[in-house]
């Protein structure tokens, strides 16, 4: 029993799981200061409030807060926009710098008698008929 729940916990995706929910959870708070205290002032500066919390609709003695709705859709939007930009981007970058991708095999061989390319499975050229060897 414990043998496979230490099995279990010591997979690599597991682990790989794990860092990743604290590193998120630690990056939260810079994506969080960014978009309080850089972002959001810059909008507030070119429309005029930095969020739309102020926008609430009365029905019948309640409170529709819509603008909070919005203030969070844009937040969303800030934060997924500064994860791409900024993290996933050049994460693929650097991955496709330090891990180029293996040499595609050839999909096709060279007949000896008329240098066509033919498909790897043909025992016959397509262009002067000559047989083919492996």
């Amino acid at each position: 029993m414990f043998k496979g729940f230490r099995d279990f916990i010591l997979r690599g995706n597991v682990m790989d799981l794990a860092v990743a929910v604290i590193i998120g959870a630690a990056f939260t708070s810079i994506v969080t200061a960014l978009t309080t205290n850089i972002i959001n002032p810059l909008l507030g500066a070119i429309i005029g409030k930095p969020n739309f919390d102020y926008l609430v609709a009365h029905a019948h003695g309640g409170e529709i807060k819509y603008g909070t709705f919005f203030t969070a859709i844009i937040n969303f939007l800030l934060i997924a926009s500064v994860v791409y930009f900024f993290m996933v981007l050049p994460t693929q970058y650097l991955m496709k710098k330090f891990n180029p991708p293996p040499p595609a095999e050839p999909s096709t061989k060279t007949c000896p008698q008329c240098l066509s390319e033919i498909p790897l499975a043909a025992s016959r050229c397509k262009f002067c008929g000559q047989p083919v060897t492996a």
